[in-house]
């Protein structure tokens, strides 16, 4: 029975923004890791607009068929069949990844579990590659908007474990597994793409 394909609104308003980021950092050929592909909307819109990349989703188990819906549907040679990835559980696919993408993913984890992803993440890497990652996040403390604030306060209620990331937190985190920060990118809505390259 074909999987219907899921669908995130804000996949569909935040991927112009984020792709005109990845044109200009990814601009090589190479390999692309995304870990937690959601919907599989993010895959299959950089995998069509991207051909010199080799686009891999990953998710945890339950969001494949969804990604995999996405994926048939677009029929598209360069984007992979997605992999079971929970960064904490699963095997990670075998490297090197030129690049690796993520979109916010980093609040919804448990700290430990952002760790465990920093470390793969630079285990993964080919020397010089390059990690994105897309959200909101927190500058020493304090949140960029006010609407950061909010969402940091509705998630912490929901769960602890969860929140809105300190960049200086992150810069520690990526530093320790020698990930060097690079850039800084504001992009709509108050979130970012923090970008980091493997030394």
């Amino acid at each position: 029975m074909a999987s219907e394909k899921p669908y995130a609104p804000a996949a569909e308003q935040n991927r112009a923004p984020i792709l005109a980021v990845l044109r200009e950092q990814f601009l090589a050929h190479g390999r692309v890791l995304e870990i937690g592909a959601g919907t599989g909307q993010h895959a299959v819109h950089f995998a069509a607009a991207l051909p010199h990349l080799d686009w891999c989703p990953s998710d945890v188990a339950d969001n494949l068929p969804g990604v995999e819906a996405w994926r048939r549907d677009a029929a598209l040679p360069n984007l992979r069949a997605p992999i079971p990835l929970d960064v904490r559980l699963d095997t990670w696919p075998e490297g090197p990844f030129e690049y690796v993408y993520s979109a916010n993913t980093v609040h919804i984890m448990h700290w430990p579990a952002v760790e465990v992803m920093f470390a793969g993440v630079a285990r993964i890497l080919a020397p010089g590659g390059l990690f994105a990652l897309y959200g909101p996040f927190a500058h020493d403390g304090v949140h960029t908007a006010e609407s950061n604030a909010r969402f940091d306060h509705a998630l912490r209620t929901q769960d602890p474990g969860m929140g809105v990331r300190d960049r200086a937190d992150l810069d520690t985190l990526a530093s320790s597994h020698g990930l060097q920060r690079e850039a800084i990118i504001d992009l709509p809505v108050n979130n970012q793409i923090l970008l980091w390259r493997r030394m």
